[in-house]
Order: C-alpha cells, then structure tokens, then sequence
C-alpha cells in the first residue's frame, strides 16, 4: 500500500468516527417536548389554587353560644282598634283588627330580639335581600330584622295597586309603586335607619317594620313569646327586646359554648299607656 493511499484510508475513517459522534450530540442539543405539558398539569387540575406562601384567608370562627327565653306581657292588654273595612276584592282575607299588640296566654308577638352592637366574628351582611310581601292588603312579616348594609325586596302578591313608603323616624325614605301582581322592587336599607317603618298610602292601615342590627344575631317572636338565638361566640352581650309600641327592655346575659343563657323580658300595660 502506497503512503497515499494510506494517508487516504485513515482521513476516511476519521471522517466517520466524527459523523458518528456529531449524530450521538444531535438529541442532545433539542429542547425536552415533554418538559412544558408537564408545567402546566398542576394549573389545569387546580385553576383556583392559592399562590405558593400566600396568607390563607381568615374564616370567621362559628360560635356555639344560645340566647333563649320568652317574651311576656302582663296586665290587659290594650283594645285592638278595628280595621276600616275594604271595597278591594284583593282584600278580601285580611284581618279586621290592629295587629300593633298580639299577646296570647300572657305571651307577646313580634318582637325583635336582637344582640346590640358589634360581635367579634360575625359575617357581612347577606347579598340576598329580607323581603316584605303585600297580601290580602296586609304586609307580611309585620316585624323582621336585616343587617346594617342589606337590602330590602318588596313583592306584591295581590291583584291590586299597593305603594310602600318608607320612612325613618318622620323622615321619608323612599316611595316605591307596586301595580298589581307586579315584578319585586328592592331599594337598600337606609344607612341611618335603626328601625325602617313602611306604610301603604292606597290602603292606609297597612304598617309593617325592618329593624336593622350591626350583626346577624336576631329573631322575632312568634305567638308563644319565645325566641332562640344561635351561633354566638362566647362573651357578654347586650340582648335587645324590641317592640312597635310598647319600646324596648334591655339585658346583660354572659354566652358560653357548653349552655345557653337565659334571657327574659316583660312588657306590661303601663308600657302601653306610658306610649298613648
């Protein structure tokens, strides 16, 4: 073999050693595919989830605490008036007396009995409003509560024109049309209305009330006078018993998580003649 041809034969084989070796680097020096559909896994399964060492929101912490009794009147209570009779066929039903003092068996009707002031803890006002329905020419409920911030639903399920006027304290708040079997109308609650008194101007004997309160702990008497209120964390609180005409008694009860707390509260018929 001549030096030529051997000079020949090992660049041709140096030639091949470094294809190979160029071929085996090739993958190499490709970006991974898989790499980027498996970042995206986690996002896709958990799309609400929490960034990594965010705070966790704080969740109100639900009590156990119970506030119950009864609410009673003593004496004879004052005469209901009668209701001016009514030509509407829509009110045909309706009561033909004062329903201002409901007592039965020495137990009183529709009063709020609410929590005072602020509780550490307690929700934000529903998004959901409270509603107030109009029929047989009467507001039903006559007596509820709503948070501070809530808002107010008027429904009219009679076949005739109702208006609901609102007032706080002698001040008009709103007057609100209601035609006959119409859609629901929903103002806010007024913020400076403790106590939001609504009338009927086309049928004047219809009164109802929407007591508002800082926080969600309160509930109205039913005919047996007796209230429950659910849910508090434990402390001492002021418990309010409120009422339409005859006012409002006050008291301190002291809530824990293991026993509910005893509250009683008497209205009488001085209170009734001390408001006349």
């Amino acid at each position: 073999m001549t030096l030529r041809t051997l000079g020949l034969t090992l660049l041709g084989t140096a030639g091949l050693l470094s294809l190979s070796a160029c071929k085996k680097e090739e993958p190499a020096s490709t970006p991974p595919v898989a790499a980027p559909a498996a970042k995206k896994e986690p996002h896709a399964a958990s799309p609400i989830q929490a960034p990594e060492g965010a705070a966790a929101v704080p969740v109100a912490p639900a009590g156990k605490g119970v506030v119950k009794g009864t609410v009673k009147f003593t004496g004879t209570p004052p005469e209901a008036a009668d209701l001016p009779s009514s030509n509407d066929p829509a009110c045909e039903g309706m009561a033909t007396k004062d329903a201002s003092v409901l007592v039965k068996d020495g137990n009183l009707q529709n009063v709020l009995v609410r929590v005072k002031g602020q509780v550490p803890g307690a929700p934000p006002a529903p998004a959901t409003p409270v509603v107030v329905d109009q029929s047989k020419c009467t507001y039903v409920p006559r007596v509820q509560g709503a948070m501070a911030g809530q808002r107010v639903a008027f429904k009219n399920s009679d076949g005739t024109l109702h208006n609901v006027r609102g007032i706080v304290g002698t001040r008009p708040a709103f007057n609100v049309a209601q035609p006959p079997s119409g859609a629901p109308v929903e103002r806010p609650l007024p913020a400076d209305a403790d106590v939001l008194k609504l009338k009927c101007d086309v049928h004047p004997w219809m009164s109802a009330f929407v007591v508002s309160n800082e926080n969600p702990y309160f509930v109205t008497t039913g005919a047996d006078g007796a209230f429950s209120i659910e849910g508090l964390p434990a402390g001492t609180y002021t418990v309010e018993a409120w009422h339409e005409t005859l006012g409002t008694k006050t008291a301190e009860v002291t809530v824990k998580d293991d026993a509910p707390a005893e509250a009683a509260f008497t209205f009488s018929a001085e209170d009734a003649s001390a408001r006349k």
